[in-house]
């Protein structure tokens, strides 16, 4: 069982920055993929970005949806049970509350992940 509980949501303009972080207790979280979505009134919850886990042997460590590659970072900090998405360039359209998810294996699914967050509220003003 692992819980998960992310911080660092706010209002920003468009154009600037936030960074979002997930800290996982309980369990091994270097075991664990981490991923981040994202829900916006009246839409589905979306796959923003995911990273495996630390042990992996893949190469290929990331996955990013169109909408936000280049734009947004994940990355995690194994000391520190934490999962981190750093997003920069932010659009209106990046307004949602965003998740952080964990399981056994990088998916772009939501419906792969067994652990969530509470959610972080971001909103990007025009």
């Amino acid at each position: 069982q692992v819980q998960l509980v992310e911080s660092g949501g706010g209002l920003v303009q468009a154009g600037g920055s936030l960074r979002l972080s997930c800290v996982a207790s309980s369990g091994t979280f270097s075991n664990y993929a981490m991923g981040w979505f994202r829900q916006a009134p009246g839409k589905e919850r979306e796959f923003v970005a995911a990273i495996r886990a630390a042990f992996s042997w893949r190469a290929t460590s990331t996955a990013y949806a169109n909408s936000v590659k280049g734009r947004f970072t994940i990355s995690r900090d194994n000391a520190k049970s934490t999962v981190y998405l750093q997003m920069n360039s932010l659009k209106p359209e990046d307004t949602a509350v965003y998740y952080c998810a964990a399981d056994e294996r990088l998916a772009t699914s939501s419906y792969e992940y067994a652990y969530w967050g509470q959610g972080t509220q971001v909103t990007v003003s025009s």
